[in-house]
């Protein structure tokens, strides 16, 4: 069998997973986001935080909600990292430098996951599982709430009501995140993941030295890392570790655990809004661009030109031989096209071509599928702006699901897709312009400016994934990305709920002979065109110093 051939054939399998997967589980959370009981466990948990899970919350009592919430994740996980030298099961490392330990607080607490360190060199057992995998659960139920409360904007009339945030937390970890998680850990154990609480040990001589390596709880954290779209690996080399990912079975699986939710969630849409075609049509414009963009990865992957390339069938620079050009490919579409980072080769020795696929799939906004909960508030949004761009068109007053879009709520929109754009454009300027930052480049030229510029996206955009080669370990990069995880991952919440509560006060509008049929394939590929048009007109200079120059040039 050949390499095209089997990654095709993986392709089709996947697609065939998450299929049997959309309708039950997009189903099931509808129901979760939507029953008015309360488990045991869940009530037990309200009452240690003193919150009143039935106490229906305005979009500004939402956000605060969130905001607290967040900021003692960080307080938390940031003390945490710097006591780690004075903890049980720290496996003897030393407390987490200030820089570095804000940088790691705020990057697991925003759902992006960065990592500046190595994981097995620098995080104990008890960092790693008491805070970085804790926050994995709870950073992707927060993503997840923030979008059943934009849902329920749609959803609801002439009530600025929007739920309980605290409710939606919990159900949100304790009925979909960790049911989940457990099962695919099971999973995962008996393909080979490690489990464990082992300490450092050496496991052989090499050229005149020892090569050490610690165990850990590599495949419970590694489950929701993938389902939780979070990212950040117990190892270094994150999902291309054979104790994280070793075999391509184990890749596969780890790919549904990525798209597996947020391609269900478009199903918890089209239920909670009583139209499961509009679910579909958000499902189609995902699908539409997901599958693009891993064509577009395979061709170039698979077809670059190069007599090396060609005699190996494929550009395997920085690939795992065990997994292949197609499955490597996947896994990068589908890691920057949601929020979560995690990658089973790297891709800063992809193609010039590829590498600018990466780039552009977290440009896009992570929106196809994206992350959990926030690909599917990102995809709401753009469909907000297409419905105004087709009012402009035939000269009529916007509407989706029966809500007018206003004046109000085209702003709210707008400025949720420019702020993210602000933050990636700017961080990149400033550090290409300041003598000292360029030094953490590897390369030169447009490569260099390539790891500079993937950072700040990934960090902005809360993916979590690096181009490598850049030395991102320094006050400035560890400052800098921290901040533009935390404006990118809560500035645009901010945005979000506010167009929620605006939408649950409006009436519903009629449906008439002029309304835009927002189910319809006409409306899915305005949608589409709408998101490549506007990230497009957005990054392309950015993209043209970097990738395609690069891919062009070579």
């Amino acid at each position: 069998m050949g390499p095209v051939l089997a990654g095709v054939l993986q392709l089709l399998a996947l697609i065939a997973a998450l299929a049997l997967a959309y309708i039950p589980l997009g189903t099931y959370m509808a129901r979760v986001y939507s029953s008015d009981k309360h488990w045991r466990v869940e009530k037990w948990v309200y009452k240690g935080i003193g919150a009143n899970p039935d106490t229906e919350m305005t979009w500004s009592a939402y956000l605060r909600g969130v905001l607290a919430f967040s900021a003692v994740g960080v307080l938390f996980l940031y003390l945490l990292m710097r006591l780690q030298g004075i903890l049980p099961g720290s496996l003897g490392f030393s407390s987490v430098d200030p820089a570095q330990s804000f940088n790691t607080a705020v990057s697991f607490v925003t759902n992006t996951n960065w990592q500046s360190y190595y994981g097995e060199q620098t995080m104990g057992h008890v960092v790693q599982t008491a805070g970085l995998a804790v926050q994995n659960f709870v950073s992707a139920a927060v993503g997840m709430a923030v979008a059943v409360a934009l849902v329920r904007g749609f959803a609801r009339s002439r009530t600025g009501e929007l739920g309980n945030f605290w409710s939606d937390l919990v159900r949100g970890t304790l009925r979909i995140l960790v049911p989940a998680a457990a099962i695919a850990a099971i999973v995962l154990v008996a393909c080979g993941v490690i489990q464990n609480f082992s300490g450092i040990h050496e496991v052989g001589q090499f050229m005149g030295g020892s090569q050490q390596w610690n165990g850990g709880a590599v495949a419970s954290q590694e489950a929701i890392k993938e389902i939780g779209t979070n990212g950040g690996g117990y190892f270094n080399a994150n999902s291309a570790h054979p104790f994280e990912n070793p075999t391509p079975f184990t890749n596969l699986f780890e790919i549904f655990l990525i798209l597996v939710i947020p391609f269900a969630l478009t199903r918890t849409f089209g239920v909670m809004v009583g139209s499961v075609k509009q679910g579909y049509a958000i499902l189609a414009t995902m699908a539409t661009i997901w599958l693009g963009f891993v064509a577009l990865m395979m061709w170039t992957e698979f077809a670059h030109h190069g007599p090396a390339l060609q005699a190996a069938d494929g550009a395997y620079e920085g690939k795992e031989v065990r997994f292949g050009v197609g499955a490597s490919s996947i896994f990068a579409v589908s890691t920057t096209l949601t929020s979560t980072g995690a990658v089973d080769s790297f891709h800063s020795s992809f193609t010039g071509l590829g590498g600018g696929i990466t780039m552009l799939g977290m440009m896009l906004g992570e929106i196809a599928p994206g992350g959990v909960g926030s690909g599917l508030y990102g995809m709401l949004v753009m469909a907000v702006i297409a419905v105004f761009i087709a009012g402009l068109m035939v000269g009529r007053t916007p509407e989706y699901l029966g809500k007018k879009i206003g004046t109000r709520e085209i702003k709210l929109a707008a400025c949720y897709i420019l702020i993210t754009p602000a933050l990636v454009l700017v961080f990149t300027a400033v550090s290409m312009a300041l003598p000292t930052p360029p030094h953490s480049m590897l390369n030169a030229g447009a490569h260099g400016f390539s790891e500079v510029l993937y950072a700040f996206t990934s960090a902005s955009n809360n993916n979590g994934s690096a181009f490598a080669g850049l030395n991102a370990n320094t006050d400035w990069f560890n400052t800098m990305t921290g901040l533009a995880m935390l404006l990118g991952r809560f500035l645009p919440m901010v945005f979000v709920l506010a167009l929620a509560g605006s939408l649950a006060e409006q009436k519903p509008v009629p449906v008439t002979a002029g309304t835009l049929r927002t189910e319809k394939p006409l409306f899915t590929g305005l949608l589409v065109g709408a998101i490549v048009i506007i990230t497009g007109l957005t990054y392309f200079p950015a993209l043209a110093l970097g990738p395609l120059a690069e891919g062009l040039a070579s």
